[in-house]
């Protein structure tokens, strides 16, 4: 089992600046996600800085979210 969300940072590239339980800080690009159907509000700066943590992953408050495996396994090192 991949470690879970501990804290995140919606940043103004549509990325988001993970940190997982396990101490790591990694980069999350949500913009390939942008152009279909539910993540398409998310282009909306002010709902993409409505992210915050939900049970252990992200969520936007429209309801958006993605597995914590897919945010682990799918995210880039924080430089």
């Amino acid at each position: 089992m991949n470690p879970r969300i501990k804290a995140v940072r919606p940043n103004q590239d549509y990325t988001v600046t993970l940190t997982f339980t396990n101490g790591e800080v990694k980069r999350f690009d949500v913009k390939p996600y942008l152009g279909s159907g539910f993540f398409q509000e998310l282009k909306d700066w002010e709902n993409f800085n409505s992210v915050h943590m939900f049970d252990g992953t992200i969520q936007w408050r429209n309801g958006q979210d993605f597995c914590p495996d897919t945010l682990y396994q799918d995210s880039t090192p924080a430089e």
